[in-house]
């Protein structure tokens, strides 16, 4: 930040917190007592932004404009001072001077006026002598009385705790934060425009279930007292989007929040964004297509290119995405084939060989997803489809007709990172059952995160669901990797937090 009155008595660094507030609550109050109390303005006038004057200086020199946003900056220099403006996407100076503004204005300017208020200035576009372009002041306007400081220039707000919990601070201080979460809703918006160019229909499932499946995950529970019977946050989209599909919307996709009650990392969040989508008629290699182009679609939409930085990496979504069994990914890193591997009692002489810590109720299937994230997952950087995953570990996935252990299933990895996972859709409702009873008992051996029967979506299955394809990705993930974030609570504009005392 600029600095402040320099004949101040002392600096606002300087004065405690509740002296400071109690010094701006008393220029409000005689504010108030003028008669110009900011608080009672209900709409003020803004023509341009800042951005908008300075990409279009030439068309706006000398034209007159109304420039509204919070006072991050002044420089007061006897009888004219500058003030710098921050709006919604960028910052412009304006020349404030008595001989424009008016002597009773342009000391309430310097004595009721404090840095991180909002106001409103009129006035004509310029440029000064050092060539920057500015707002010569004609009439300004105090709209907003801010009774708490900015976080001071040199040190900014740099504690992540308090960036995550004070992100109406952040997003005033740290340019670049607010950049990150434009980004998002382009994300987004271009998630929306890719899908509905192509013929799917967005639509809305419920948040609370009686059966939250899906995906393996343990859920929130609660209770609806209108009904008196316990219900949960749903984990997944899948099951009510597979409806939809059995009633004929052929291409559907949901954006929603989902909730699974796990542990918070740098890329895990309890509550999160996911997307699904499902296509009738088509399959796992139909939703590969769709995922690689339209992963190449957001890049040059959002990045304006498809090669991308994520931190020391360079990757490069313009390429064909490589498509690698889990099988074979195992074999290339982990040296172990198993194709060769006969029984889950081979299976867990091979993982105790390789330090690859099992339960006692795991499988081969599930060994083998293990020896997967622990050997495979963070060789792969650039675009990779890991496909045909074990049926023990897939209970919602169509098998392959030539080896039924397995499933059509992809999951897309890029920077070491699962970005989506996607299926040949299981609609065969005898098998699914089967399916689901392995899930339940796969429940009763302790395994929190295991679907349960769900007899309504049994139901639907049985009416006849086409073969279909279907996808989830998690957004949030995705805008990290486009935005070069290094945690997903950098991507979500309120992460989960503990309470503060003072929150409860």
């Amino acid at each position: 930040m600029a600095d402040e009155i320099k004949n101040a008595s002392a600096s606002e660094e300087e004065i405690d917190v509740n002296e400071f507030r109690q010094i701006r609550v008393d220029k409000l109050k005689a504010l108030q007592e003028e008669g110009k109390d900011p608080f009672q303005i209900t709409t003020a006038l803004q023509t341009h932004e800042s951005v908008e004057i300075k990409e279009n200086y030439d068309a706006l020199e000398g034209k007159t404009v109304s420039i509204c946003g919070r006072m991050i900056a002044r420089r007061i220099m006897g009888k004219a001072s500058f003030a710098t403006i921050q709006d919604k996407l960028g910052r412009i100076q304006s020349y404030i001077s008595i001989n424009d503004v008016g002597e009773e204005g342009y000391t309430a300017f310097k004595k009721a006026w404090d840095i991180g208020d909002i106001i409103e200035i009129k006035g004509f576009v310029f440029k000064t002598r050092t060539e920057e372009i500015s707002v010569h002041a004609q009439e300004i306007r105090l709209l907003s009385k801010s009774l708490l400081p900015l976080p001071e220039k040199f040190h900014g707000l740099t504690n992540t705790d308090t960036r995550y919990r004070q992100r109406y601070l952040d997003l005033i201080v740290n340019p670049e934060v607010k950049e990150t979460f434009i980004k998002r809703s382009k994300v987004i918006s271009s998630i929306r425009r890719y899908l509905d160019e192509r013929g799917f229909m967005e639509v809305e499932t419920p948040m609370l279930v009686s059966n939250a499946g899906g995906a393996a995950a343990r859920p929130f529970e609660t209770h609806y007292n209108a009904l008196n019977e316990d219900v949960k946050l749903r984990i997944s989209l899948e099951l009510y989007l597979k409806r939809l599909i059995v009633g004929g919307l052929e291409k559907v996709y949901e954006i929603g929040r989902v909730f699974r009650n796990e542990g918070v990392d740098t890329r895990h969040n309890p509550e999160f964004t996911l997307m699904e989508l499902y296509q009738a008629y088509t399959d796992y290699h139909g939703m590969m297509d769709l995922t690689e182009d339209m992963f190449r679609y957001l890049a040059k939409e959002v990045c304006d290119s498809t090669e991308i930085t994520y931190g020391e990496h360079k990757i490069d979504l313009g390429k064909p995405f490589e498509r690698l069994t889990m099988i074979d990914a195992v074999k290339k890193y982990a040296g172990v084939d198993f194709d060769a591997i006969k029984s889950d009692e081979e299976a867990k002489k091979i993982a105790k060989e390789h330090n690859i810590e099992f339960e006692d109720r795991h499988k081969k299937g599930d060994i083998l997803n293990l020896f997967f994230e622990e050997f495979c997952e963070d060789k792969l950087i650039q675009p990779t489809f890991i496909m045909d995953h074990p049926v023990d570990i897939s209970p919602l996935t169509k098998r392959k007709p030539e080896k039924p252990e397995y499933v059509e299933r992809f999951e897309l990895f890029i920077n070491g990172w699962e970005m989506c996972n996607a299926y040949s859709e299981l609609n065969d409702p005898i098998d699914q059952r089967e399916r689901f009873k392995l899930q339940d008992a796969a429940a009763e051996a302790g395994d929190e995160e295991a679907n349960h029967t769900d007899e309504d979506f049994l139901n639907a299955l049985e009416i006849g669901m086409p073969p279909t394809g279907g996808i989830g990705y998690g957004i949030d993930r995705l805008v990290m990797l486009l935005t070069d974030s290094p945690a997903i609570r950098d991507v979500l504009l309120f992460p989960t937090m503990k309470s503060l005392p003072n929150d409860k």
